[in-house]
């Protein structure tokens, strides 16, 4: 579940804790378009004000839009769709409820919610989230303890579920969901109220989409109300799955109720060799990695994941990312070859003509949230290589090699976990002494490259406010830059070699684990 993607929130789920009552005032004919609105703005993980900067429209205007406020125009759909990078399902959502009604799909009968909006001081001291895989299929179950620390009861909890399988690529995802939506039957919602799941919860539906649901748990069951009352806790307990083809390797959550402590549990089939790492979200969209570690146990053939969080700020979005290495547990014994663990986490090989077109740039700072997103999918690509192998002569990692024909690489130098970020990069100048070294792709990874390049490059490249730089890089780290410039501009490493140099298997290669040798050096 790249990205930012988006979303407690890939790809894969999301499970939202309450919104302002402004948030949920749309008028019956602008839920359509508003409900996708506010997915996607969740999804990118954008605040009002970075949205509407990136929309180039007002930021109350945005607010009264999604408030339901004013009416969105055409124009209006479109600048949303390209700043929150929707595919395309913005535009189609306007036109849906601009046209000819669509048609409400069907869904389980539920009584209608109660017009009691949830408190403004309902707390959350725990919430937890367990994902169970089994069979093709996930399933989710969310727990949390509600503290009312407010002045009126509280008789209704609004939760989502939302699903993302390509989140690195949104017109994608939104074919995907479109062709084979998300359905009541197999979600199969079931809600409990009590620690022990003492009485059932009836829920009532808010919005029904194809990639996502929003659903009221109302504090009733068959038998009456059981509002939770100013000074009350209680918890409540929700399940709903999803199958594989629909969820990506990815499970966020996210803080939007003020909360005490957040718990995250993956349970796989061990025979599946699980890797899970994890990354923190601001609303700004840059990512880092937990500053915790995610503990890991065996219980007979299952695999168990365990990460937890005290008091997390309010707009955290905590993203648990996961890759089978083993997604045919079936299939003879042997390890893979290295290309095909590169093609099962997600690198395009070669022979992809994306491998041989030039990256389109970044207009910045008119696409910084564009260019966030992608940084932030090469920086989960880093994270999901590197549980698969050892690089000792560092790494790097171009947008064309996880599908996005962006300007935009990432190079991490050798024996350091700093991030160099390259935007719109060109090579300006190189220095007069080369050398020839072995050089990897992860695009062809069964064999290494003889590859000469300069010793030292000068780069001209851009932040994210537009200011262009020239940075020096010099020696290893000047050849891991000088190769993902290269594959911005649909050139491979193997281009380089002399005509009578060929590259030689990776079994024939003595240099895996050790760093790139110059002769100043020890």
């Amino acid at each position: 579940m790249s990205s930012r993607t988006r979303t407690p929130d890939a790809m894969g789920m999301v499970a939202m804790t309450g919104q302002a009552k402004a948030d949920l005032d749309a008028t019956p004919e602008q839920d359509v378009f508003v409900a996708e609105f506010r997915r996607w703005r969740d999804v990118r993980g954008l605040s009002r004000s970075a949205l509407a900067r990136g929309m180039g429209y007002s930021r109350s205007y945005v607010s009264k839009v999604e408030s339901g406020g004013e009416h969105a125009s055409r124009e209006f759909a479109q600048a949303a769709d390209s700043a929150l990078n929707a595919g395309g399902s913005l535009r189609r959502a306007w036109r849906e409820q601009n046209t000819v009604p669509a048609p409400r799909k069907p869904s389980p009968p539920q009584h209608a919610a109660p017009a009691t909006e949830p408190a403004g001081g309902l707390v959350v001291e725990h919430d937890h989230a367990e994902l169970f895989y089994v069979n093709g299929s996930y399933r989710a179950t969310m727990r949390r303890h509600l503290v009312n620390n407010g002045t009126e009861p509280i008789t209704r909890y609004l939760i989502r579920i939302s699903v993302d399988r390509f989140p690195g690529d949104p017109e994608r995802s939104n074919r995907l969901y479109r062709d084979n939506p998300l359905t009541w039957e197999e979600i199969d919602l079931q809600a409990w109220h009590g620690e022990k799941r003492e009485e059932p919860m009836r829920w009532s539906v808010q919005h029904d989409r194809d990639a996502f649901k929003e659903v009221w748990l109302l504090f009733a069951n068959d038998s009456g109300r059981f509002p939770l009352y100013p000074g009350e806790s209680a918890w409540i307990e929700y399940t709903y799955t999803v199958s594989d083809d629909k969820w990506g390797h990815w499970f966020r959550r996210a803080v939007r109720l003020p909360t005490q402590r957040l718990s995250v549990t993956l349970n796989f089939p061990t025979e599946l060799d699980p890797a899970v790492w994890g990354l923190h979200t601001s609303m700004t969209a840059e990512s880092m990695p937990f500053h915790t570690a995610i503990e890991t146990r065996h219980e007979q053939d299952r695999t168990i994941y365990a990460w937890s969080t005290e008091d997390p700020p309010l707009h955290a979005r905590y993203r648990l990312e996961w890759h089978f290495r083993n997604d045919s547990p079936t299939a003879p014994s042997g390890p893979p070859k290295p290309s095909e663990t590169m093609t099962a986490l997600g690198i395009v090989q070669d022979g992809d003509p994306m491998l041989r077109r030039s990256a389109r740039p970044f207009t910045l700072p008119d696409e910084a949230e564009d260019a966030r997103r992608v940084i932030n999918e090469l920086h989960s690509a880093t994270q999901r290589i590197s549980k698969a192998h050892t690089f000792g002569k560092g790494m790097g990692i171009a947008a064309p090699q996880i599908g996005i024909e962006r300007a935009a690489a990432i190079v991490r130098p050798p024996g350091s976990d700093d991030l160099i970020t390259l935007l719109n990069p060109r090579i300006i100048e190189a220095g007069e002494q080369g050398d020839e070294q072995y050089e990897g792709c992860l695009s062809f990874f069964d064999v290494r490259c003889l590859v000469p390049r300069p010793v030292v490059v000068h780069v001209e490249h851009q932040d994210i406010t537009g200011e262009r730089r020239i940075t020096i890089f010099e020696r290893g780290v000047a050849r891991l830059v000088a190769h993902e410039v290269d594959h911005l501009y649909g050139v491979l490493c193997r281009d380089h070699l002399a005509p009578d140099v060929t590259p030689i298997p990776v079994e024939q290669y003595r240099g895996t684990g050790s760093g790139w040798h110059y002769p100043s050096e020890s």
